[in-house]
């Protein structure tokens, strides 16, 4: 069986603190492997997240804790998802479906460009 790359590059990215644009906005990286269970059948734990200048979260993906239903911020009762973006960086939270390492960092990046747009008009 080949080991997937995209698992070492996110495991690389631990850690790490970026600033990535000139209005102060950084990026923070958090991953690492776990045992895999019901809640992290994949065997990661990560958060992946955008701050502002300030350092108050703007964007972030995470395993961290089970998803919220966005419509009245209660936990889900039936089924548990702990695959999840915050697309505010606030509470409010949806459910990601976690497909590969590859995907996660791809769609974190894009959503982090959506975001800035969003924020910055650009």
């Amino acid at each position: 069986m080949t080991r997937d790359k995209s698992l070492d590059t996110l495991l690389y990215l631990d850690g790490d603190h970026s600033v990535i644009d000139d209005y102060g906005n950084w990026v923070k990286f958090e991953a690492s492997q776990v045992d895999v269970t019901e809640y992290r059948p994949h065997g990661l734990s990560y958060s992946l997240t955008l701050h502002d200048k300030h350092g108050m979260r703007i964007f972030g993906m995470d395993n961290a804790h089970k998803a919220m239903d966005g419509r009245n911020n209660r936990y889900k009762a039936r089924v548990v998802e702990y695959d999840h973006l915050h697309p505010d960086g606030g509470k409010v939270s949806v459910v990601y479906k976690f497909e590969s390492p590859e995907k996660l960092i791809a769609d974190f990046w894009r959503s982090v460009d959506e975001r800035l747009a969003e924020i910055h008009g650009n």
